[in-house]
């Protein structure tokens, strides 16, 4: 179980930052080769069992109570150089400090985290608790330490199956992220639409109203910026169709995954409501000029009506100007046999450095759950609470009703099958590269080409790769 390919992953992992833009997901990785001097520091193959030492389990430890006059010195290290930037990680510990006096820990948020903390894995030089990358989960036992038991692990937050391996699970999510739709309510409201839209034709209606009673743009596309578009994959499987194991399990596996259901449903519907936006006009003026920062501002002060991105995104719209309130959340306009579906997931997954002392192992341990129940780091963010107990923001109000579900993991042996369709048929869901998604919007710009002609070479890429790589066709 060497770490394979990692120097290779440093590009790969960039993908999931579709999914979570502020970090990405360690669920699913490559299969590949270590370099060769990352194979030498790893002639030691560990397993969970083999690393448990004197250090207490995740479960056995009582916030507030347990371990008040530990002693020990450690450093985190995360990918939120924004909350670097403002003050937030610094506060987070301070308050921390309040409850444990004696633990001493040191921030370090990194940029380029996706590739930087791969090759500090690489070269065996990182912090007491980071963020795991995009590393196979079999090689979990070699950089980090088991947090507990998967059945300990599952009974204290949600998405704990997220970093589990071979009954263990190794990282617990900072925050996690639900799908759905940013929009500004008294755009919404000024354009007569009194209700959330459902369905794709209610979701196009509504962005007709806004352009014909506001001045505001409809909907953002967030073109030039690119990443932006991959939030339109996130919606792929569980939103579009209800099933949680459809993308890692079942879409592979699918001969016509592009086709029409004819009611609103799948990606055929999913992906059309972009097509249709753009076609109408019903975006910003030149799509090729858009401004990921500059557009918070917009939507926070009515400028804009909706924006396609994951939750994580609605803290920022709020802090983004003086109408933080008008800013609101919704379930994607997607409505199967009469549900509403939600994809919820973890966003980057902190864990605990295998080689530390198990001093700095215990303070880790104690750090990270005070983090996860006592922090409100999660709440603040505008994050889907991943502690079981915990509370969701009140900016999830409109998922009442709703029905939440996460993504089952792919069948045994088939972790990397979607990585390799994805590059074989160059299609990349909820991959790096969207070239896909911002094709979309220039042919339905220019006309260039009609919706169904776009399915129709999706389908053949699709099929193509399936035949290329052995895949079985069951569906």
């Amino acid at each position: 179980m060497k770490l394979r390919k990692i120097l290779a992953l440093v590009t790969a992992s960039a993908m999931m930052l579709s999914l979570t833009a502020c970090g990405s997901n360690s669920n699913d990785t490559s299969n590949s080769e270590a370099p060769a001097e990352a194979e030498k520091t790893q002639e030691v193959e560990t397993t969970a069992e083999e690393a448990k030492t004197g250090v207490p389990a995740y479960s056995e430890i009582n916030v507030g109570t347990d371990y008040l006059d530990y002693t020990a010195s450690i450093k985190w290290t995360t990918h939120r150089t924004d909350r670097g930037e403002d003050g937030t990680l610094d506060a987070i510990v301070s308050d921390f400090n309040k409850v444990y006096p004696n633990i001493t820990v040191e921030v370090e948020a990194i940029p380029d985290f996706a590739e930087e903390a791969l090759l500090r894995l690489s070269a065996g030089d990182y912090a007491d608790i980071m963020a795991i990358p995009a590393i196979d989960k079999a090689e979990y036992s070699n950089y980090f330490y088991p947090l507990d038991t998967f059945e300990n692990m599952d009974k204290e937050i949600n998405f704990a199956s997220q970093t589990e391996y071979d009954g263990y699970t190794y990282g617990i999510p900072y925050m996690a992220n639900a799908q759905g739709v940013l929009y500004n309510k008294a755009v919404f409201e000024a354009a007569g639409v009194t209700e959330l839209p459902k369905t794709p034709d209610e979701f196009i209606a509504a962005l007709q109203a806004i352009k014909d009673n506001t001045d505001a743009i409809p909907l953002y596309t967030n073109y030039a910026a690119g990443w932006t578009m991959g939030a339109w994959d996130a919606y792929l499987g569980i939103v579009s169709n209800g099933d949680d194991t459809y993308v890692n399990q079942k879409f592979v596996h699918t001969e016509d995954p592009f086709k029409n259901n004819g009611d609103g449903t799948g990606a055929y519907a999913l992906y059309k409501i972009l097509y249709d936006a753009v076609a109408n006009e019903l975006i910003e003026d030149d799509y090729t000029t858009t401004d990921w920062e500059g557009c918070k501002g917009m939507l926070n002060r009515g400028e804009i009506g909706a924006m396609v991105l994951g939750s994580w995104a609605y803290a920022q719209m709020v802090e983004a100007g003086d109408h933080g309130e008008d800013v609101g959340y919704m379930p994607f306009p997607i409505t199967v046999g009469g549900t509403q579906y939600v994809l919820a997931g973890g966003d980057y997954a902190s864990a605990i450095n295998v080689n530390s002392s198990d001093e700095n192992k215990t303070a880790a341990m104690i750090f990270l759950k005070w983090l996860t129940e006592d922090s409100g780091w999660c709440y603040n963010e505008g994050g889907y609470t991943v502690d079981k107990d915990g509370q969701n923001p009140d900016m999830y109000s409109a998922f009442d009703g709703c029905t939440v579900l996460s993504d089952k993991v792919a069948l045994e042996g088939e972790a990397d099958y979607l990585n390799q369709m994805n590059a074989e048929s160059e299609l990349s869901f909820n991959a790096e590269g969207n070239r896909k998604v911002q094709k979309i919007v220039e042919a339905a710009a220019t006309g260039s080409e009609t919706y169904d002609e776009i399915m129709a070479e999706w389908k053949e890429s699709w099929n193509a790769a399936q035949e290329t790589l052995g895949i079985e066709v069951l569906y």
